[in-house]
């Protein structure tokens, strides 16, 4: 896991409200605000983070999805946000994305082959026989049988539409494949099925995770480094080991203190005050400091750095340095 195969730099992504008569730009809500990350050819990096700070946000932009405010983004060698739409064209081949909801990401008038084998019509890698024999396979690969690719949506429970949703996905053999919280809208008894599918499908085809997820029990399952989000930013990243073991942002330490553990006492849980600032006008200086249980008067005036203050663990906290 030597190669870096996706560099984000600096990465911004702001979205503009419109107001007043003529309906000009009168504020922007910061949904990523300046992250800079690496992920290594063959592994899985978890995000993590609460509703609404950014995670898929990210993850569109990445894949150039929406367009970008500002920062870089390099995948493989190629500045993708350089590229013409041709030269994109041919690049999402090696990327793919697993959506949240399986039960909207499916179009209920195509059977299962229509929606596995459209990434193969769009880009003109089978057809006919070859076409139809190729679906059959990714289709039994995520554990169903072959005579369910002339169904419809709708003949399927949530865990199999996931399943169809994953298969879809790696129909253009993908490098890079984004899991946007793949199981949170499924039933409990299915999860780790899902999850269980997902590792081995990255052991037998060495692709690379980008895994999102607000359920941190199974991103330690999942993923090898973890980066934890807060309202646009980084606030810490590091192996899953790491960062669970001995979390350093006051953030990361509250959210492993709600993971559920026996013999944990509930007062022993860390609850933080208040309500996540609106991204429209984020508060000065550290993002955090109005929920800090720790925050210091200068939190309050300077945007912390996002330093490595051990090999490989990076944190944005005054406090760390």
């Amino acid at each position: 896991m030597s190669e870096t195969l996706l560099e984000v730099t600096n990465l911004r992504k702001y979205f503009p409200i419109m107001g007043g008569v003529l309906l000009r730009q009168v504020a922007s809500i910061h949904a990523v605000d300046g992250v800079s990350f690496s992920v290594k050819l063959g592994e899985t990096l978890g995000l993590v983070g609460e509703s609404g700070c950014g995670k898929t946000t990210l993850a569109r932009v990445i894949l150039r999805l929406i367009p970008y405010t500002a920062g870089a983004v390099r995948y493989g060698g190629h500045e993708i946000f350089k590229l013409s739409e041709k030269e994109m064209r041919k690049l999402r081949l090696e990327m793919a994305m697993v959506f949240q909801n399986p039960y909207g990401s499916l179009n209920p008038r195509m059977t299962i082959a229509d929606s596995v084998g459209e990434p193969m019509d769009i880009h003109g890698l089978a057809k006919g026989a070859e076409k139809e024999k190729r679906i059959m396979e990714l289709v039994e690969k995520v554990g169903l049988a072959p005579f369910h690719i002339y169904r419809y949506p709708h003949e399927f429970s949530g865990g199999q539409k996931q399943r169809i949703g994953i298969a879809r996905a790696l129909a253009g053999n993908p490098k890079l494949l984004v899991a946007d919280e793949p199981v949170s809208s499924l039933d409990v008894s299915v999860r780790a099925q899902i999850l269980n599918l997902l590792k081995d499908l990255q052991e037998e085809l060495g692709f690379t995770y980008l895994y999102i997820s607000h359920d941190l029990s199974t991103v330690k399952h999942m993923c090898d480094r973890v980066a934890v989000m807060y309202l646009g930013k980084f606030v810490e990243l590091g192996s899953v080991k790491e960062v669970y073991n001995n979390p350093l942002h006051p953030y990361t330490e509250a959210l492993m203190s709600a993971i559920p553990i026996p013999g944990r006492r509930r007062e022993d849980r860390i609850i933080l005050k208040g309500t996540v600032p609106t991204p429209i006008d984020p508060p000065p200086g550290c993002r955090f400091n109005p929920r800090c249980q720790y925050g210091e008067p200068m939190c309050k005036k300077e945007d912390p750095e996002f330093i490595e203050v051990k090999k490989g663990h990076f944190v944005a906290c005054h406090l760390r340095k």
